[in-house]
């Protein structure tokens, strides 16, 4: 019975996702009667039809005026409200152990795309595979755009994945990251400034983008330049509006560089909060012009720094979703065993809170300045659930200052633009990729009705509430073996 259980536990997830892959777009599918959001900024529009065919949308209009083909599919959707696939735009998922849970959990909250932020070389591999079972149907799970392996400095956090000494080196890993078939480039905290600015050259000769943590050593506004697509988590961003950035720059730098100091993250907790004494609305506002000229893009995974500012807070702790993580997940979220909330004092915490809201102030000015918001968690850190992680960020961003509508928009057009796909994705229009939500309720009206999902378009495939449901109890029942 021990080797059945045990054989059970390991069989589990890989049926979950036979059981999924079963659906299929067998015939074409139509909504009649709904209220579409379309995503392009236009006013709703009610009692709407979208055919869909294959794994398009075939027309919408009217409900009566749009011609239904014979054999379709009706769903009378009279009283919900259609939107685009969501994205989540910062995640980890790339591990096989992951992966038959944590993908029906993205799809379960309607989030059909992901960026996944990066990955050893093996497990790369194995997500080339993954895709193209993704775009044949036959593995359900998000369209997945992905980094592979993050570059760091001499003093790496991670040791999995890519550390360089010189310029030269970080030019070399990035052509060598580009023949391996990486979407873009990652960068992180503790790349010296010359090294960060070699990178950032190679990435434009090798027509690729970089993005990622802007590092300690550089100055916001030369990352802007240098044309770091985005900024993950808002670091560098607080140090970027203080009139002591270069100060507190080589304060952090310092830091790392001790023989037994501080990790690059570490150092610039330590300093970001001794920003908050130093914040210079007049250089925060040309910074905020400046992000905004140069098109660099934040990705502020709000779920991720409120976890770390509030972790003992009994509704994240005993959160009701933590049953469908799996326990060894569960156990790199304690704080006796999590590399970032482990060594924290009490006082740590307490700048912590004070940081998070000055980021959710300044993520409001950032927008109102006409800067680019996505949607992203950092799943699976600690309590970023995945796929209920960005229904949790989207509530965020409007308690950050964002409309509804915007919230939505950085998780839909946004990304969309971000990597010039808006030909296919981002929006509902005719003849685009048919990722939708099905929502019992308007989400413009209160951004908490995207968790009442009715049902998931996922590239022409409809995955019904009661499919849905059935996706999350095969999770939940895989969750709880060891």
């Amino acid at each position: 019975m021990r080797r059945i259980l045990a054989l059970l536990a390991i069989l589990l997830p890989t049926l979950i996702v036979a059981q999924t892959n079963s659906i299929a777009p067998s015939q074409p599918l139509a909504f009649t009667h709904a209220t579409v959001i379309d995503m392009t900024g236009a006013k709703p529009e009610s009692d709407m039809t979208v055919v869909i065919e294959g794994n398009r949308i075939a027309a919408l209009g009217k409900t009566g005026r749009v011609r239904i083909p014979k054999d379709a599919q009706i769903i009378n959707a009279s009283g919900k409200f259609l939107i685009p696939g969501l994205w989540d735009m910062h995640v980890h998922t790339l591990r096989e152990d992951r992966l038959a849970t944590f993908f029906p959990l993205f799809v379960a909250n309607g989030v059909t795309s992901v960026r996944d932020m990066s990955s050893t070389l093996a497990n790369f591999d194995m997500l080339k595979q993954w895709r193209g079972e993704i775009t044949n149907g036959t593995r359900l799970g998000p369209r997945i755009i992905a980094a592979g392996p993050l570059i760091d400095g001499p003093k790496p956090v991670w040791t999995d994945f890519i550390s360089v000494s010189t310029a030269a080196e970080g030019r070399e890993t990035v052509r060598t990251l580009k023949q391996h078939g990486v979407d873009f480039i990652k960068v992180y905290s503790g790349l010296p400034r010359d090294i960060y600015l070699a990178i950032a050259d190679e990435t434009k000769k090798q027509g690729l983008t970089f993005v990622g943590h802007e590092p300690n050593a550089v100055l916001a506004a030369e990352a802007s330049d240098a044309g770091q697509k985005s900024f993950e988590h808002l670091y560098g961003v607080l140090l970027g509006c203080s009139r002591d950035e270069a100060a507190l720059r080589a304060e952090a730098v310092e830091e790392m560089m001790k023989p037994k100091g501080l990790t690059s993250l570490a150092a610039r907790w330590l300093v970001e909060t001794k920003s908050l004494d130093t914040y210079d609305e007049g250089k925060a506002r040309a910074l905020f012009a400046r992000f905004a000229r140069n098109g660099t893009w934040q990705v502020p995974t709000l779920v991720i720094l409120r976890a770390f500012s509030f972790y003992d807070d009994s509704t994240l702790t005993n959160d009701s979703r933590l049953k469908y993580i799996q326990p060894q997940v569960r156990e790199e979220w304690e704080k006796r065993k999590n590399i970032f909330l482990k060594s924290a004092t009490k006082a740590d915490i307490a700048d912590r809170k004070r940081l998070f809201q000055k980021q959710l102030e300044v993520l409001g000015a950032m927008r109102r300045a006409g800067v680019g918001i996505m949607a992203g968690t950092d799943t699976p850190n600690p309590y970023a659930f995945p796929g209920f992680g960005l229904q949790d960020e989207l509530g965020l961003l409007v308690k950050a200052g964002l409309t509804p509508m915007e919230a939505l928009q950085a998780a839909t057009i946004n990304p969309a633009k971000f990597f010039g796909k808006e030909k296919d994705l981002g929006t509902i229009e005719k003849g685009k990729l048919a990722d939708l939500v099905l929502l019992d309720a308007n989400p413009l009206e209160d951004i908490s009705n995207t968790k009442k999902i009715n049902a998931v378009v996922l590239n022409g495939r409809l995955l019904d509430r009661k499919t849905l449901n059935k996706m999350l109890a095969d999770v939940e029942a895989a969750a709880s073996k060891r």
